[in-house]
Order: structure tokens, then C-alpha cells, then sequence
């Protein structure tokens, strides 16, 4: 059975090394999550290590989906330092093992952002993936909206330019001022 859990600053440290795994297999998968391959797993370590400070100042939330002792899957919420953005926050990094997929662990990581943010009183997330990838499927289906595409907008992990299309969802209480 897989648990979906919220990690901290200091629990994202030791499990750098397994989600590094993830990473770098999720990358040498072909998908598009901001890296190039061949991933170094100590890069990839190293940069999951660097997200610790701003997990622990809560203005980056991290879930894992742990099968077992293993990490199944993982989800970031990314929340914006500007003031007039307190209301929202970015869903990034949604990845699940191969062997995994199939299984309800990307709906179920992507559910606990969702109740996660309502219950911290946000408002609105948004998203973004690569143009026909097949994440595209599971966002549609979980209720999120796509709102456009940028066409070359990043490089997948072979270095071709894809487009890239953003989602939102409103997941908390509407703004009672919105639509005066």
C-alpha cells in the first residue's frame, strides 16, 4: 500500500539520495521535469539537499509516496515570495517511478497538494508540463484546467525544445472581492 507523507527541511535531507534515484530514472525516462540527461546522481543528490532550507521556512513543500520502504513517487508545492501572490502556489516536480505508474500514485500525490493548499487557505495552484506528455492526461482528469501553451519553451532531456502548457485549479475559497 502506498502512504503519501509531507517531509521536512531535515527529512528531505535523508531521503536526497532516493529521491536522486527517482530523479535521475524519471529523467533517463524521457520526461521533461527541468533537467538534461545523463543526470548525475550526485547532482541530482545535491540538488534535493539545496530544497531543505526552503522546505524547513515552509516556502517549499515536498510529499513523497512511499511503497514499503521505498520512494514511489514525490510532488513539490513552490509558494511565491511577492505579496501579492499569497493566495497561490506552483505544483512541481510530480514524479513517479516507472514501476510504479499505473497505480493511483501520481493522483494520490497530486491530491494531497490539493487538500494540503486549501487547508493552508490557498486559493489557486498552477502547473506546468510538457505539451503531450502523459501527465497532460492525469491533470484533465484530476479537474485542472489548461490555460495555454509556449511553443520551444524548454528543453526535454535530450535537449529538443518542446512546447510547454500550464494548468490551474482553484482548490480553496473564492476571493469574495473577485467578482466586484
Amino acid at each position: 500500500m502506498t502512504e503519501i507523507v509531507s517531509v521536512s527541511g531535515p527529512e528531505l535531507v535523508t531521503y536526497a539520495d532516493e529521491l536522486a534515484a527517482l530523479l535521475v530514472e524519471t529523467v533517463e525516462g524521457g520526461s521533461s521535469v527541468g533537467f538534461l540527461a545523463p543526470l548525475d546522481r550526485g547532482a541530482a543528490a545535491t540538488w534535493w539537499r539545496e530544497r531543505a532550507a526552503s522546505v524547513q521556512t515552509g516556502c517549499h513543500e515536498v510529499w513523497i509516496a512511499r511503497d514499503g520502504e521505498r520512494v514511489a513517487g514525490t510532488i513539490g508545492l513552490v509558494k511565491p515570495a511577492l505579496p501579492n501572490a499569497g493566495h497561490r502556489a506552483e505544483v512541481a516536480k510530480l514524479m513517479v517511478r516507472p514501476s510504479s505508474r499505473g497505480r493511483g500514485v501520481g493522483r494520490a500525490l497530486l491530491e494531497a497538494v490539493e487538500r494540503s493548499a486549501a487547508a493552508e487557505g490557498l486559493s489557486l495552484l498552477v502547473l506546468d508540463t510538457e505539451t503531450g506528455s502523459p501527465a497532460e492526461r492525469l491533470y484533465r482528469s484530476a479537474g485542472w484546467t489548461e490555460c495555454g501553451s509556449i511553443p520551444r519553451y524548454a528543453q526535454d532531456p535530450a535537449g529538443a525544445l518542446r512546447a510547454t502548457t500550464f494548468y490551474y485549479k482553484a482548490v480553496g475559497p473564492a476571493d469574495p472581492l473577485e467578482s466586484q
